[in-house]
């Protein structure tokens, strides 16, 4: 089968002119809104430890909140009759920052958290997050480490607390 080529748009406004444009590095917020055609927008800043808003989503939190690994995971516990009741993820990341300001990603850790339904196994499901992360577009794209510390817990009741 021949490869899928699939395309992503989005629009990135910043919103953050308080009347005096970038004239100073102190005169402007951080502020922007992502948005697409038929979604929310998403309120974005920088970190506020780069004048940003901590209210706002900074462009580290996106990267690390990235559902990918989640969704592939159910889709392959999905296609391997493991049954996910629940599922969370405390994901973390860690930032170098050079002396000149630059910086990248040294690491994104995952923290999956899976509930399964009684009877599904339990070894597979755990073989699943590996290859959840070998089919991951995001975390094949990234040049960082990146890995999961996987959890699961066997259901007792649905709806129950994870």
């Amino acid at each position: 089968m021949a490869d899928k080529r699939h395309t992503y748009s989005i629009r990135l406004d910043w919103t953050g002119n308080q009347g005096t444009g970038t004239s100073a590095y102190r005169a402007y917020s951080r502020a922007h809104e992502i948005s697409a055609q038929g979604k929310t927008a998403i309120a974005g800043s920088s970190d506020p430890m780069f004048r940003g808003d901590a209210a706002r989503w900074n462009p580290a939190e996106l990267l690390i909140a990235a559902p990918c690994h989640q969704l592939w995971y159910l889709h392959l516990c999905a296609d391997a009759g493991i049954v996910v009741v629940a599922y969370s993820d405390e994901a973390s990341g860690v930032e170098i920052e050079q002396a000149d300001g630059a910086g990248q990603f040294e690491s994104v850790t995952l923290r999956p958290n899976a509930k399964l339904a009684v009877g599904s196994d339990e070894d597979v499901a755990r073989r699943l997050h590996d290859a959840a992360a070998q089919k991951c577009f995001i975390a094949r794209s990234v040049s960082f480490k990146n890995g999961a510390r996987t959890h699961l817990r066997d259901c007792v009741g649905v709806g129950e607390p994870l």
